[in-house]
């Protein structure tokens, strides 16, 4: 019997779907790191996130729950789970594990010392930075007193230059933030402490603002450096948003793939540590993305419709990669239903213990002893839902909302309207809607999502009268 393992959970932001060289989908697209892990483990070509953003997703992640059970819906209803429900890491604390959170930290807008911080949840080392103080993202190159005093106080807030934290105290970073994040997780994981460790690592990259690049990095590629925005320019930051995003920003893609290329090196740098320490066998490595893949960032989905935002394929869909020598097969692929709500299940039940959770253990899954996981999952946003169980998807979307709106004007994101139904078995790019030819299905697949609903008590506002009768087909882009 095998002591129980180490584990790195390895969380990025935005990946696309089809942007890692093993798929084969894009020759300029370069992961060996994520490859190796692919190549060593197990992928999960049908998983999921509970939300297309980033705070309710995250707040699925840590907790292995529905956020919707505490009314996390959208940016502002997202939030931290309520005190009740152990974090991934008090439940692996309780297992005797010593914990490190290094990275993006985004449930909501939270403020330093609150619960959602990982000092305050359960992580002993840290270095982070709170995003929801900065419009969801952290600078790839600025976190410090003097950047903030440099940019000023509005342009600070947009351009997410605010030093990072440890603990509870300020650490200032200038430098390249995806290198630091890999450095302080490799340090951590050498530690000389017995104990087995659990290493969170949540890269900012591939989010949005990717030009913020090592003035090396973009001389090796010749790339241009692009400005961050700044008031003095005369142009509001709505007005220069629009052009740092899909299809005005000049070498969009190539700013994209290079922060990928160097977040990918430092999980290979992880992985050799791994190696080089002899912890990689008993060493429980997991790679997923927090919401699917961001194609106004230059993200590529395919073969996916959608993107974050959307409760399209391409907006909740993720890679997933497990990879633990001494218990799972390498070079495999499952086709299972899961979903990031299985992480903490699967995690607790590799260090010995067990969950509650609205997920489920995904080791008799990765270890090939049974083919199936969820039955179903449930998407709900509010302006828009979706339900998957089996091979058929129901979704709607209320075409009249704002939200809708903003976000196909803002971030370019095709939001659809109206009803849609899929047997993504046959049609996995979401082309053809089936609510009319198949109506009992979608009318049973609403009932599922209402039932759903009332068990993680939400109300009922959102399921729309009969999908067979509705008027939308929900193929507008």
């Amino acid at each position: 019997m095998t002591s129980v393992p180490n584990i790195l959970l390895i969380v990025s932001d935005d990946h696309g779907y089809a942007d890692r060289s093993a798929l084969g989908v894009h020759p300029d697209v370069r992961t060996p790191g994520l490859d190796r892990l692919a190549s060593g483990g197990v992928s999960c070509s049908s998983a999921y996130v509970t939300a297309p953003i980033c705070s309710p997703s995250r707040a699925g992640i840590i907790s292995g729950r529905y956020q919707q059970r505490w009314g996390g819906q959208w940016f502002d209803s997202a939030s931290f789970a309520p005190d009740d429900v152990p974090s991934l890491a008090e439940l692996l604390q309780e297992r005797g594990y010593r914990t490190g959170y290094f990275g993006k930290v985004h449930y909501g807008s939270e403020n330093v010392g609150d619960r959602a911080c990982p000092p305050q949840h359960g992580f002993e080392e840290t270095l982070y930075g709170l995003a929801g103080q900065s419009l969801g993202r952290l600078n790839y190159l600025h976190h410090s007193e003097q950047s903030q005093s440099e940019y000023g106080a509005d342009a600070a807030k947009y351009m997410a230059v605010q030093p990072l934290l440890s603990g509870d105290e300020p650490v200032e970073h200038e430098g390249f933030l995806t290198s630091e994040l890999g450095r302080r997780a490799a340090e951590f994981i050498e530690s000389g402490d017995e104990r087995p460790y659990f290493c969170m690592l949540a890269f900012n990259a591939v989010h949005n603002f990717c030009w913020q690049l090592p003035a090396d990095e973009l001389a090796r590629r010749g790339l241009p450096e692009y400005n961050d925005w700044k008031p003095e320019s005369g142009r509001t930051y709505t007005e220069w948003y629009d052009d740092v995003i899909v299809p005005n920003l000049p070498h969009g893609r190539e700013y994209y793939l290079a922060q990928l290329e160097l977040m990918d090196a430092e999980i290979g740098k992880l992985l050799d540590l791994l190696d080089a320490t002899g912890q990689a066998d008993n060493t429980l490595v997991v790679y997923t993305t927090d919401n699917g893949g961001s194609t106004c960032n230059f993200a590529d989905n395919t073969p996916l419709r959608g993107t974050k935002y959307t409760v399209w394929e391409g907006g909740i869909r993720v890679p997933m990669l497990w990879r633990w020598p001494e218990q799972l097969p390498a070079a495999q692929q499952t086709d299972a239903l899961v979903s990031t709500l299985d992480l903490v299940p699967t995690l607790v039940a590799a260090a010995g213990g067990e969950a509650e959770s609205d997920g489920v253990d995904l080791l008799p899954v990765l270890t090939g002893e049974t083919q199936s996981a969820h039955t179903a999952l449930h998407w709900d946003c509010g302006f828009q839902w979706a339900v998957r169980s089996g091979d058929w998807k129901l979704s709607w979307v209320d075409s009249d909302s704002p939200s809708v709106a903003h976000l196909s004007e803002y971030e370019h994101a095709p939001m659809g309207s109206g009803w849609q139904l899929t047997n993504l078995a046959v049609d996995l790019g979401e082309q053809h809607n089936r609510v009319t030819d198949d109506p009992e299905i979608a009318q049973r697949l609403q009932a599922l999502h209402a039932t759903w609903r009332t068990e993680v008590e939400l109300d009922p506002v959102g399921l729309l009268g009969d999908p067979v009768r509705h008027e939308e087909n929900g193929n507008d882009e």
